[in-house]
């Protein structure tokens, strides 16, 4: 092999004949059997994205084979791949990026919240405190350990040392009355019950 040889200007396999005498079969199975892995690096690097990659360089394989008669020199056949892996490549982003546009142009547009949004945040927060405050202990660890942090009934039972029917039990009486309570807050502040 010449020393400026470059791999798409000699034959693929050292045990087939000249990629000329191949038949479509022949060509693909031994191209994709050397290549496949190189050419799907290839294309990761253009997409970022393995499965979409694997999509089309597999693509480009099946294209080969339903072209390997028309190929004008089927020696460059590995040339002719790599073309069509960067092609592809470069369609898919388009297309994802066509896809992105529609997707972002369909989202609704959220209103900015105002300027006083965080003020009103801390004082809804304040209010649910002040209500969890009233409550009777247990209920109001129930609930705590609940909507803080998430556990589960059994959880709850374990951490407080109750049955699970316990912790049901404060659950449901203290977000019925937390609920009375904020309510309640609702209506003093407004003057009317919302």
């Amino acid at each position: 092999m010449r020393a400026d040889a470059r791999p798409a200007d000699v034959a693929m396999t050292p045990d087939e004949p000249d990629p000329p005498s191949w038949d479509a079969d022949t060509a693909v199975e031994q191209l994709y059997a050397a290549h496949w892995r190189g050419l799907v690096r290839l294309s990761v690097l253009l997409l970022h994205d393995q499965a979409l990659a694997e999509e089309t360089v597999q693509d480009a394989f099946v294209a080969l084979h339903g072209r390997w008669r028309r190929l004008r020199d089927p020696a460059k056949a590995l040339a002719y791949l790599r073309q069509s892996v960067v092609n592809r490549s470069r369609s898919a982003l388009r297309h994802r990026g066509v896809v992105e546009r529609h997707v972002a142009a369909a989202r609704p547009v959220e209103p900015l919240p105002g300027a006083d949004e965080p003020v009103l945040a801390r004082a809804r927060r304040q209010t649910v405190l002040d209500a969890m405050a009233l409550l009777p202990t247990r209920q109001r660890e129930v609930l705590a350990l609940r909507h803080y942090l998430d556990l589960s009934e059994a959880e709850i039972a374990d951490a407080l040392g109750i049955s699970r029917g316990a912790v049901k039990s404060h659950a449901s009486r203290g977000a019925a009355a937390l609920r009375g309570l904020l309510a309640e807050e609702s209506t003093d502040e407004n003057g009317t019950e919302s």
